[in-house]
């Protein structure tokens, strides 16, 4: 069997790479660093290690990789041959593979109708569906309604930390032991892809938000309240006791956001809590602080980690979600140099203040009443400062 994986970084080999290997497919890379597809098809093969006490090597074997810049006709082909196609590339790229992807599925229509499902991994609510809608733009209508009838564009929600990482071995790749991969069952065409670890829901929007407003959420307490503080990784960040109480606060306020709209048992949920706050504490995973904390003002978005959970836990309660107000907060006060959403967030608060700033980049409407309450926590972390 052939997988067909758009990514060769660190998520697309530690991730998706690793489970499609250990479901008996021959995966094929497709990406634009020259450098790493020539190891992948020299060596065929790579380490993933699992970052924890009892340090485990898999290998993964039977790969291949294409670099897409200087073959396209070779991506064409094997989307042609393909038996599923996954991406790991960053939400802001999947339009820009739509195309290739587009002229793949182009040419396997001629030659090869078995249905076909293309799953994008990617670190947001319909990742799956965006690639679909950026692959039609470049399809005739007719093109569109045959295309509908064989090719799957499933929604999924993953989540395995993979840290930033410099390794002797351009292609190992070390990533943390839990992983999840829930994929929305009801999209599929023909066969559901047999591979173990992913887990088939009918109704994929409740794993989603529980993933993006725990895991998600979760990470931006020590990314931003971290870097705030002056602490330069997640795990040193992780060992402050001021954090460990706001990064508790809010994942109890977004869980009882998650909790009342999706009805998920409580118990069940504050296990998934603990172990989430208990893998952001991994010794063996140093994360910087300004990895996770990139793109602040997509962060801010209104239906992201932070704005969205703490609108519904205002709207479901009635009670003021002042944890997660925190991190807002802090997160409107992040700065770095080298990251382009920061400096344009500092730049829009120095023309237009904290609070047309927040009311930009959140959608919240005027009067919203979360917006006095992150000004207000704003006031108040100034005594976390170090």
């Amino acid at each position: 069997m052939l997988a067909v994986h758009f990514g060769a970084g660190n998520i697309g080999r530690g991730f998706i790479g690793s489970l499609l290997y250990q479901a008996n497919y021959h995966t094929t890379f497709v990406d634009v660093n020259d450098a790493v597809i020539q190891e992948l098809n020299e060596k065929q093969q790579y380490n993933v290690v699992l970052a924890s006490e009892n340090s485990e090597t898999l290998t993964v074997k039977n790969v291949s990789g294409i670099n897409s810049i200087t073959d396209p006709d070779k991506v064409v082909e094997a989307i042609v041959n393909a038996d599923i196609i996954t991406t790991a590339v960053g939400p802001n790229i999947l339009a820009v593979i739509s195309e290739l992807i587009a002229k793949g599925l182009q040419a396997r229509m001629k030659s090869n109708q078995h249905p076909l499902n293309i799953i994008a991994c990617e670190n947001m609510i319909g990742g799956s569906s965006l690639l679909k809608e950026k692959v039609a733009e470049h399809l005739t209508e007719e093109e569109r309604t045959s295309f509908d009838a064989i090719f799957g564009f499933p929604d999924a929600a993953v989540d395995r930390i993979v840290p930033n990482q410099a390794n002797d071995d351009l292609l190992e790749v070390s990533v943390e032991p839990y992983y999840e991969w829930v994929v929305e069952e009801t999209a599929i065409k023909g066969a559901k892809p047999s591979i173990d670890g992913v887990t088939y829901v009918a109704d994929l929007k409740p794993y989603i938000e529980r993933k993006l407003f725990t895991v998600n959420t979760g990470h931006a307490v020590p990314a931003y309240i971290g870097r705030y503080m002056g602490y330069a990784t997640i795990n040193e960040a992780m060992n402050d006791q001021h954090v460990q109480e706001i990064i508790k606060g809010a994942l109890t306020e977004s869980g009882e956001a998650l909790i009342q709209t999706y009805q998920f048992d409580r118990e069940e949920h504050q296990t998934y809590i603990n172990k989430i706050i208990q893998r952001f504490m991994n010794p063996y995973i140093s994360d910087e602080v300004t990895r996770v904390a990139r793109g602040p003002i997509r962060k801010l978005g209104p239906n992201d980690r932070l704005i969205r959970p703490a609108s519904i836990y205002l709207d479901v309660t009635g009670k003021e979600p002042f944890h997660l107000a925190k991190t807002i907060a802090s997160a409107l006060e992040y700065e770095n140099e080298q990251d382009e959403e920061a400096v344009k967030l500092q730049q829009m608060i120095t023309e237009d203040g904290y609070e047309k700033t927040l009311q930009s980049v959140s959608e919240l409407d005027v009067g919203h009443p979360l917006i006095p309450i992150v000004l207000t926590e704003l006031e108040m972390i100034k005594s976390l400062k170090k």
